[in-house]
């Protein structure tokens, strides 16, 4: 299990490594660079299976997360 995921704001492109809760959604994401709200896409759950390179724990142990069915 990976708890880094590198996030990247689509936006301005920047980019940063954030450690992940194993037991939470992180639903919103304020880009310190450009100040864009990032929220996730339709049909993820949170903003690391959007934006980041490492899904969050949920997704990678093939688990539901929050409220999003996989």
């Amino acid at each position: 299990m990976r708890l880094a995921s590198k996030l990247t704001c689509p936006r301005c492109g920047h980019a940063e490594t954030l450690t992940m809760a194993e037991n939470a959604c992180v639903v919103v994401y304020n880009c310190p660079a450009c100040g864009a709200r990032l929220t996730p896409k339709e049909g993820d759950c949170c903003v690391f299976c959007s934006y980041g390179d490492v899904p969050c724990p949920p997704i990678q142990a093939e688990q539901h997360c929050c409220s999003s069915p996989r």
